[in-house]
C-alpha cells in the first residue's frame, strides 16, 4: 500500500493555506505547497505566498524555491515535492499537500514519469521551425510520427505539437504511448483529498475581487516594479503568473493601474472557474463548500475527524476532532 498523504486544494481564495496549516499541526504534518506561482521567489504579494503568522509555525516545503528567472515544469516540481514528501513520511509525519494547482497534484500522487526532461536546443530549433513552416505543416509533420495526438491538436496549439515532436525525437516514443504506460504505473501516494468552494459562486469572485484589492494596498504594483528592474520580463514563466502580466503591460504601455487592477480581478475569476472544472473530474475528492465566510477551524475538525475515520487511529485529543 503506498503511503498516505492529505490533499487540501481548491480554486483561488478559498482559504487553503488555514486550513492546511492548522491540519498539519492538528495531524503532526508539515505543508507541501501545490501551487506553480510560489515557487518562485521574490513573488509574493500576487501569490498570496503564507506569512510567518499563517504559517502557524509549521514547515512550508515548495515555496521560495526557484528563481524567478528560470522555467519551472510539472516534471521538475514532481521530483522535488516527492523528495519532500519522502523525507516528511520517514521523520514519521504526515504530508499535507496544499494549492491550486490541479496538474501538479494529480502528477505528484500518480508519481507520474514524464517523458523527458526535454532539450532546450532542439526545443527552440522546432520553434523556429514552427513559426518559418506553419502550425499546419507542424503538425502533419507530427501526425507521421504520432497520428493520435495529432488528431486531437489544433495547428495553432503551438506548445502541444513542439513538445510532442520533441519527446519522439529524443525517445523515440509517442507522446500517446507514454501518457498510456504512466496511466499503468501504480500511484506514489495513497491521498484522502479535500476540495474547498463556496455554495454560491457569486460569494466566491466577491472574495477574490477583495482579495485583489488587498494586494494592491501591499504593494503588488511596486513588487512588479521591482522584478522589471531586475531584468524579468513577459518572456519568463514567472512573469505569466495572474497580477503580474497584467500589471508588466500596463506598466510597460503607461496604461492605467486602475484598468490593470479590474484585469486581474476578472482573469483571477476566470481562473477560479477554470480550477473548479478541473477538480470536479476527481469523483473521490470531498467538498467543503463555506457558507459566505470561511471556518477553517471548522474545516480542520472535520478533515481530521475524516483522517482518523480513514486510517483507524485514535486521535490524540478529543479537541482534534470536535
Amino acid at each position: 500500500m503506498p503511503p498516505l498523504v492529505l490533499v487540501i486544494t481548491g480554486p483561488t481564495a478559498t482559504g487553503k493555506t488555514a486550513v492546511g496549516a492548522g491540519l498539519a499541526r492538528v495531524l503532526d504534518g508539515e505543508v507541501v505547497s501545490a501551487d506553480s506561482m510560489q515557487v518562485y521567489r521574490l513573488l509574493s504579494i500576487g501569490t498570496a505566498k503564507p506569512s510567518p503568522e499563517e504559517t502557524l509555525g509549521i514547515p512550508h516545503h515548495m515555496i521560495d524555491c526557484a528563481s524567478p528567472f528560470d522555467p519551472y515544469s510539472a516534471a521538475r516540481y514532481v521530483a522535488e515535492a516527492s523528495a519532500c514528501c519522502d523525507d516528511i513520511l520517514r521523520r514519521g509525519k504526515l504530508p499535507v499537500i496544499v494549492g491550486g494547482t490541479g496538474l501538479y497534484i494529480d502528477a505528484l500522487l500518480a508519481g507520474r514519469e514524464f517523458a523527458s526532461g526535454g532539450d532546450p536546443a532542439l526545443r527552440e530549433r522546432l520553434g523556429r521551425e514552427y513559426d518559418e513552416a506553419g502550425g499546419q505543416a507542424m503538425l502533419k509533420k507530427l501526425a507521421a510520427a504520432d497520428p493520435e495526438t495529432a488528431a486531437r491538436l489544433h495547428p495553432n496549439d503551438r506548445k502541444r505539437i513542439i513538445r510532442a515532436l520533441e519527446v519522439h525525437a529524443l525517445t523515440g516514443a509517442t507522446l500517446t504511448e507514454h501518457d498510456r504506460a504512466s496511466r499503468a504505473v501504480p500511484p506514489r501516494y495513497d491521498s484522502l483529498r479535500f476540495a474547498l468552494t463556496f455554495a454560491r459562486r457569486q460569494d466566491l469572485y466577491d472574495r477574490i475581487d477583495r482579495r485583489v484589492d488587498r494586494m494592491m494596498e501591499n504593494g503588488l504594483a511596486e513588487e512588479v516594479r521591482s522584478l522589471l528592474a531586475q531584468g524579468l520580463t513577459a518572456s519568463h514563466t514567472a512573469m505569466q503568473a495572474i497580477g503580474y502580466k497584467e500589471l508588466a503591460s500596463a506598466l510597460a504601455e503607461g496604461s492605467s493601474v486602475e484598468q490593470a487592477t479590474e484585469d486581474i480581478k476578472r482573469e483571477s475569476r476566470r481562473y477560479a472557474k477554470r480550477q473548479l472544472s478541473w477538480l470536479r473530474r476527481d469523483a473521490d475528492l470531498r467538498w467543503i463548500e463555506w457558507d459566505r465566510v470561511p471556518d477553517p477551524s471548522a474545516a480542520v475538525r472535520q478533515i481530521a475527524g475524516a483522517y482518523y475515520e480513514f486510517t483507524g487511529k485514535e486521535p490524540p485529543c478529543k479537541e482534534a476532532t470536535h
